[in-house]
């Protein structure tokens, strides 16, 4: 099954059945939070730069802890590529922000 969601540009993000199994054999942490990751990218409370053109969507998701999406957006199209949790924020707080809601 394939989930898209619209990214802040408008941009439909799209989430693979093999991206979710990987993100989940990774970060076994986040099964059962599909939906958590496809509302990060649609509603995030920040978006990052990556360090090789992606994009980080942040959402905080409990007090001092983060759902972070990262993906890749296309001209008219774009891609999930991993998402994890993380409670370092002065690490994020590093990088480019892009967007803020």
């Amino acid at each position: 099954m394939i989930e898209a969601v619209l990214s802040q540009n408008k941009i439909p993000i799209r989430l693979t059945d093999e991206r979710w199994v990987h993100i989940t054999e990774e970060h076994c942490e986040l099964a059962g939070m599909r939906l958590e990751v496809l509302e990060t990218i649609e509603n995030p409370f920040r978006i990052l730069a990556g360090g090789e053109e992606e994009l980080l969507a942040v959402k905080e998701i409990e007090k001092g802890k983060f759902l972070v999406v990262v993906y890749r957006e296309l001209t008219n199209d774009g891609f999930i590529i991993t998402a994890f949790l993380t409670r370092r924020i002065k690490y994020l707080n590093r990088r480019k922000q892009i967007w803020s809601k």
